[in-house]
């Protein structure tokens, strides 16, 4: 019984640990089959052992049994991996080793990892080998891409190593205790080093200390900073002193690199575009054109003195920081933009200038008729460059020589005269509708601008003499080659004679003219013996009026001097009334005879007959006895005769009787004109050579039409008060004046009075 019941309680506790083995075991296949890796056993004899979901990644619907199927070609993995595994796993069962190796089932792009090795002796027997299979698709995809991105890192950097090898300017690189670790081929050269190694050894810079500022100080300072820095120094390279821009860049906890650009052309290339622009900006200062330049934010950058003189800006207008719209409003409030409904958007319409293409050219008409012509230039940069230049004037010209040249044709075609222009080399250039129809040619002809010997040759059947026409070959050669004139005769077969002649032009051209004098040579003769006949009539006319006179002067004679005798009471004593008609024949026959001596001494001076004495005259007494002697006359009608001498009159030599009767007819003529109550003023003046004798009056003036008839022979051109007229005065007073070489001139304007002047020389 008792061992009946401890083989009950034995059996029992068995059985709770089997069922606890059991229980656990579950567990772990459980486990087992959700780990992310599968675990097979490969006996010694070739036996698998493993999970049923093993085959599933490998594509079967079975495990394999042996280890020979699995690498067999139906064992589901590829050739190449399943002869890698097949050896893996007899070299783990020889040498006891471990392995790693990545498999992939045929036809699946899934990546298998087995990790093998010996297994322990409580798991299996001797030569049984462990192998763990992880799927490790994910992480072999990754695995290649870091390959292959480590691939590309180092091919890049090899392609950054031989740029930075490669490159012109000095590079280097330096470790986090600011020493040299990298530097390119240019450093070495640039320090004379003899390789990149020596110079990191020796630790040779390329730039000194500048103002107690080590490279490896800026260096630390950028890294610091954090922040790329920059400098300017000078560096001596080959013996040279260049102008360097040193920069340090920061790359962290691996140091700073940094790299030197030459900037000396560059440096110098900006101090000659500085000298360029100013020297640029000085001539444009001098233009009498308008320039203004803005930059691509339409901001004014520079504008010339033209510029402010032509708009009127002031020079705060002048500005940088003045826009293109206000400059534009400006020049509107100056007046001098185009007059337009909407300057807005006339304004934007200019301000796509900037954009342009090319260059615009416009033209302005301002108020006042101001032309104004705009040239918009946009510049590479974004700017604008705007010139202004006043075509006023030009246009002005412009319009003046069209007119000219319209004025000239109608002109050349208007005139009497035939007109031809030939160049220098002797071609027709110029001509007018008269040469045309004198010389009957064809305008066709003219046109083709014939050489002058090819013309004359084509029209010398129109000549009298056709060997004539080489004449005018040959004064228009001497016009254009030899820069004479010469003219001539030429007579044309229809009897039409024409004068020409050949005028050298300042421009090396020669212009040739023909007048038609056909008619003037047919009237030539019949004017000479008009001529010849006049000249017989007036010599007829001056012996009878001479002999006239003489004749006349006898019973004159007679007349006053029966009248004198019965003024003197011969005749007995005579009534009042009588007395008064005795007086007035005596002064008839005085008046009579004073102008049958003026006719005898025309007769006489036209006929070069009068006498003229030669003695010395004193001129003021002269004058001073002819103003007393018209004092009485001039009281009766309350005109006033003032005397203005200067003492330089001095004396002359002539005749005394000739000079007063001038003098006295002017001062007759003065006193008798002038209204009553005038005033007549007698000035003389003389210098070394002559006397002059001026009288004025402030009468009413002569016309001007009548002035040019004022010194011929009984012209009768004013009457006076009383009704009287001149006659014979003036035209004798010139005679009495010129016989003495002296000279008398008349001034005279409608209600303004008259100016007689009386020039007579000195003499011997």
């Amino acid at each position: 019984m008792a061992l009946s019941l401890w083989a009950l309680l034995t059996g029992l506790s068995l059985r709770r640990s089997s069922r606890q083995a059991r229980g656990q075991a579950d567990r772990l296949a459980d486990l087992l089959q959700s780990a992310p890796a599968i675990p097979m056993l490969v006996r010694s004899d070739g036996r698998i052992e493993a999970p049923d979901r093993l085959a599933n990644w490998l594509g079967r619907t079975t495990v394999p049994a042996f280890l020979s199927e699995l690498v067999s070609e139906e064992g589901g993995l590829e050739p190449e991996h399943s002869r890698s595994l097949a050896a893996e796993v007899k070299a783990a069962q020889r040498g006891g080793r471990s392995f790693v190796l990545p498999i992939r089932a045929r036809g699946s792009s899934r990546t298998l990892l087995v990790r093998g090795g010996p297994a322990g002796p409580d798991l299996a027997s001797p030569g049984t080998i462990v192998l763990w299979i992880f799927d490790a698709t994910e992480s072999q995809s990754q695995i290649e891409e870091l390959r292959k991105r480590v691939g590309d890192y180092r091919e890049a950097l090899e392609a950054l190593s031989g740029v930075i090898e490669a490159a012109p300017m000095p590079v280097w690189h330096r470790g986090a205790d600011q020493r040299l670790s990298l530097v390119n081929s240019a450093y070495v050269r640039s320090v004379d080093g003899e390789s990149a190694q020596q110079v990191i050894e020796q630790g040779i810079e390329l730039v000194e200390a500048v103002d107690g500022l080590s490279p490896s100080a800026s260096a630390a300072r950028a890294a610091d900073a954090n922040a790329p820095t920059a400098r300017m120094v000078p560096v001596t390279i080959d013996g040279e002193r260049r102008l360097m821009r040193v920069v340090d860049v920061p790359l962290g906890p691996v140091g700073v690199a940094g790299y030197a650009i030459d900037m000396q052309e560059l440096e110098e290339a900006r101090a000659e575009l500085r000298h360029l622009v100013q020297a640029n900006r000085d001539m444009l200062d001098r233009l009498s054109a308008g320039v203004v330049q803005f930059g691509s934010n339409h901001l004014l950058q520079f504008c010339n003195q033209p510029f402010l003189s032509i708009f009127g800006l002031s020079p705060e207008m002048a500005t940088a920081d003045t826009h293109f719209d206000r400059v534009l409003d400006a020049m509107r409030d100056a007046g001098l933009v185009p007059e337009t409904a909407d300057f807005p958007a006339w304004r934007k319409e200019k301000g796509e200038w900037f954009q342009s293409p090319n260059a615009r050219e416009e033209h302005w008409r301002l108020r006042d008729g101001v032309h104004m012509r705009v040239y918009a230039q946009p510049l590479p940069d974004g700017g604008l460059l705007l010139i202004f230049e006043d075509r006023t004037e030009h246009v002005q010209l412009s319009s003046a020589r069209d007119t000219l040249l319209r004025v000239r044709t109608a002109t050349l075609d208007n005139l009497f005269e035939a007109i031809a222009v030939f160049a220098a080399d002797g071609r027709l250039h110029l001509w007018n509708s008269r040469f045309r129809q004198i010389w009957a040619v064809q305008e066709v002809l003219l046109a083709t601008h014939p050489r002058v010997d090819e013309l004359m040759s084509a029209l010398a059947d129109r000549l009298a003499r056709p060997q004539q026409s080489s004449l005018v070959h040959q004064l228009i050669r001497a016009a254009t080659v030899e820069r004479r004139q010469r003219g001539g005769r030429i007579a044309f077969a229809d009897g039409r004679y024409f004068e020409f002649a050949a005028i050298p032009l300042p421009d090396g051209n020669a212009l040739f003219v023909m007048l038609d004098i056909s008619d003037s040579r047919r009237i030539e003769q019949a004017l000479r013996d008009r001529n010849e006949a006049l000249e017989d009539a007036d010599r007829v006319k001056t012996a009878f009026v001479s002999n006239m006179s003489y004749e006349l002067r006898t019973p004159l004679t007679s007349i006053a001097g029966f009248a004198e005798m019965m003024q003197s009471g011969y005749a007995g004593e005579l009534t009042p009334q009588a007395r008064e008609y005795v007086d007035a024949i005596i002064a008839s026959t005085m008046r009579l005879a004073r102008l049958i001596d003026n006719v005898l001494d025309l007769t006489q001076g036209a006929a070069g007959g009068l006498p003229i004495e030669r003695k010395p005259v004193e001129v003021e007494p002269l004058v001073t006895g002819l103003a007393a002697a018209f004092e009485e006359k001039a009281q009766a009608r309350g005109v006033t005769i003032a005397l203005a001498l200067r003492p330089n009159l001095g004396t002359i030599v002539g005749d005394e009787r000739r000079i007063r009767q001038a003098v006295e007819h002017v001062v007759d003529n003065a006193v008798r004109f002038v209204q009553d109550g005038g005033r007549v003023l007698i000035h003389g003046e003389g210098t070394h050579k002559s006397v002059r004798i001026i009288v004025s009056d402030d009468g009413p003036g002569i016309e001007s039409r009548l002035q040019a008839r004022l010194f011929d022979s009984f012209a009768r051109f004013g009457r006076n008060a009383a009704g009287e007229t001149t006659g014979l005065g003036l035209p004798l007073v010139r005679q009495f004046v010129e016989s003495h070489g002296g000279s008398v001139s008349l001034v005279s304007e409608p209600g303004q009075g008259t100016i007689v002047t009386i020039e007579l020389p000195r003499g011997e």
